[in-house]
């Protein structure tokens, strides 16, 4: 078979599966949905194998698939880019999509939107391999808008909560911010270089690159610089970096799996996949490298800082994704792409781990959510517990799990970094190891350890009280009755095969891909790759030193104290919070981010609108324009009715007049 019809097969197949399960699975059933589903994305994944052992042996390609509108000298079209970056991504979103599916079975079970649900995460699956696969900036926009367009409908999947509304709307608006930027930066590139399509974009860059443009009059800016922010802030959006992150932690209101996919594996990777398949262009601009770098050290750490102070499971993985999504953009400002895409890959099977080992806990719970009622967990959920108790081991970057290689990569990209910023870059990544081995364990703590709080106060389980193990007040829910039991095979087999990678994944692609050329000219070679690669002596060698280096008593340090504070002694994080005052009440605000957009942007949206319909619509429109036109009418007719009255003498009178009038005028004239 033809590659590219392996291609396309890879690409398409999904799309024909959720076409299946939307158009007939209400008639055909639930069973007909999820079959038809999973079978087209293990087929997917199966097609990505393949390309991913052709791509291996060196045979990469890019062809036309159809070809959309054609001018003189440039043509727009679908078509194809399979290299080794495009194959990799294709393996590990077919790969998380297929646990996801299969998850979704035992999560979803008792949904009535069961089927539209597969429909969504399957045409969610299309939607990203079409914009990893495109070769062509506009195929990109289109797969780019098409994530945005199916994380909407499944974050406010469940549609009668207002909560879900309010999300989906904040998650669709906050995109739009972004995709302004991107759009911007990809009519640059067709306006400078004439083309869309990368390969020749990427030719031609180096001669482009600095041609000066005058955005503001006096202000000379180099078309590579505006090209790569502008896409930069696309990225910003999708891949939620600061100050465009806002979206991500509401998208929890959608379903578990959803989450797992938008924050694993798809939407949010879609900026650090879309930076590095541009690294040509980012290698030419050291103004816009410095850029991402210093956002990337700001959302990395201040982002940890609020995961800390989570009560909801769900949130604390969604600022932990946040904050990993930094780590991966400051290596792309660090120049050391194929790190940041290591790190993307690790990331992407640990973090499925937590989020749907959180689901599984949710799922045994009745769909609570906050860990204040969870507590002693591990030994009714031991499968559960083991796969997430992983996921927090690599999360935190502890050797030998695969989120150790990939973080600890990137740290030592930042050091070695010529970028302006790195330094602080590297400061703040540190600091956000002692963060992230804080919360990841806080977590495993709060919710599998400790004494049973999901009976609530005052029963045989020893719930805790207002100050139990975080000081929070206990929130309102209704108490769970029962004994919670482990999860079904279709929620726990997924969580052990992503559990697999977890461990092993960085062991095994450490060398080939950040120093064994894996990436070939899929991605631009860097002096830090080459600086890194003098300090690199094996994966075993690297574990060994990773035991005398200060990230990892950082995050062992961060371990340690969590362990301390919701183990040993469960009263204390009330006491800290008590004692932290301003600190505690920035961090449970979220740094105020929520409340000055709701102020400021939707507020003056309201206020501006507000003022448009009372002096537009209504004093204009309705007062002057219609209201005004009727009484002009209405004034005309008052005089005409003065003159019309209907009396014979009234028109004898006027009659003789105007022949007086004429007369005298007649007469003035002779």
């Amino acid at each position: 078979m033809e590659l590219m019809t392996i291609a396309t097969l890879a690409a398409f197949s999904p799309l024909v599966g959720a076409a299946l399960a939307g158009l007939l699975g209400w008639k055909l059933g639930r069973a007909f949905a999820h079959t038809v589903t999973i079978a087209s994305v293990a087929v997917s994944l199966l097609a990505s194998l393949v390309l991913l052992k052709e791509v291996a042996a060196g045979n990469s390609f890019a062809g036309v698939l159809y070809t959309w509108l054609e001018g003189q000298g440039w043509s727009i079209h679908v078509g194809f880019l399979v290299d080794r970056l495009t194959a990799v991504m294709m393996v590990v979103v077919t790969f998380v999509s297929l646990m996801v599916h299969l998850y979704t079975i035992g999560y979803m079970a008792d949904d009535p939107g069961y089927q539209r649900f597969f429909s969504y995460i399957s045409l969610f699956t299309f939607s990203m391999l079409m914009l990893v696969m495109a070769d062509n900036f506009l195929q990109l926009f289109f797969g780019w808008e098409a994530v945005g367009l199916v994380s909407y409908l499944l974050i406010g999947f469940w549609f009668k909560r207002p909560t879900a509304i309010y999300a989906n709307l904040k998650a669709f608006l906050v995109n739009r911010v972004g995709d302004f930027g991107f759009l911007l930066g990809i009519g640059f590139v067709f306006a400078y270089f004439g083309t869309l399509d990368y390969a020749e974009v990427f030719t031609k860059a180096p001669t482009l690159a600095y041609t000066g443009i005058e955005l503001l009059p006096g202000q000379s800016w180099a078309l590579g610089t505006i090209i790569c922010v502008g896409l930069f802030v696309g990225a910003m959006g999708k891949s939620a970096q600061f100050p465009l992150h806002v979206w991500l932690p509401d998208s929890m209101e959608g379903p578990t799996p959803i989450s797992a996919l938008i924050h694993a594996a798809t939407m949010v990777t879609a900026g650090i996949f879309m930076v590095a398949r541009m690294s040509p262009l980012f290698e030419l601009s050291q103004a816009a490298l410095s850029f991402v770098i210093v956002i990337g050290a700001i959302t990395a750490f201040f982002m940890a800082l609020v995961a800390i102070v989570q009560t909801d499971i769900k949130r604390v993985v969604a600022y932990s994704t946040l904050s990993q999504l930094g780590y991966m953009t400051m290596a792309l400002g660090a120049a050391a792409y194929p790190v940041a895409i290591f790190h993307l890959m690790t990331h992407a099977f640990f973090k499925a781990v937590l989020f749907l080992g959180a689901g599984s806990v949710i799922i045994a719970l009745h769909h609570e959510q906050d860990m204040r009622r969870m507590g002693g967990l591990r030994k009714y959920m031991p499968i559960t517990y083991a796969t997430v108790l992983i996921g927090a081991l690599a999360n935190a970057g502890l050797p030998p799990f695969a989120g150790f290689f990939s973080k600890d990569s990137i740290i030592e990209a930042l050091h070695l970094s010529a970028t302006p910023g790195a330094g602080f870059a590297y400061a703040l990544a540190l600091a956000g190891v002692f963060v992230g081995g804080f919360y990841s364990f806080r977590l495993v703590f709060f919710a599998f350890h400790g004494k049973e709080r999901f009976h609530g106060e005052g029963d045989d389980h020893g719930g805790h009280g207002a100050k139990g193990a975080g000081g929070d007040e206990e929130p309102g829910h209704e108490e769970f009755h029962g004994t919670p039991h482990e999860s079904p095979w279709v929620v726990t087999l997924p969580l052990v095969l992503l559990a697999i990678p977890s461990v092993a994944i960085g062991w095994w692609a450490i060398e080939p891909m950040l120093y064994g050329g894996w990436f070939g000219q899929s991605i631009a070679a860097t002096e830090t790759m080459k600086e890194m690669a003098k300090e690199f002596h094996g994966a075993g060698a690297m574990v060994l030193h990773a035991f005398g280096t200060l990230p990892f008593w950082l995050a062992l340090g961060g371990a340690g104290l969590a362990g301390y504070l919701y183990l040993v002694r469960p009263d204390l994080p009330a006491v800290i919070k008590a004692k932290s005052g301003a600190l505690a009440t920035v961090l449970e605000r979220k740094y105020g981010f929520d409340d000055f957009n709701d102020w400021f942007f939707a507020g003056g949206a309201r206020a501006l609108g507000g003022g448009l319909w009372k002096w537009g619509d209504r004093t204009v429109i309705d007062g002057l324009m219609v209201n005004g036109t009727a009484r002009l009418v209405g004034w005309f007719a008052a005089l005409a009715r003065r003159l019309q009255t209907g009396y014979v003498y009234h028109y004898a009178f006027t009659m003789i007049i105007g022949a007086f009038a004429l007369l005298t005028l007649w007469y003035s004239r002779i």
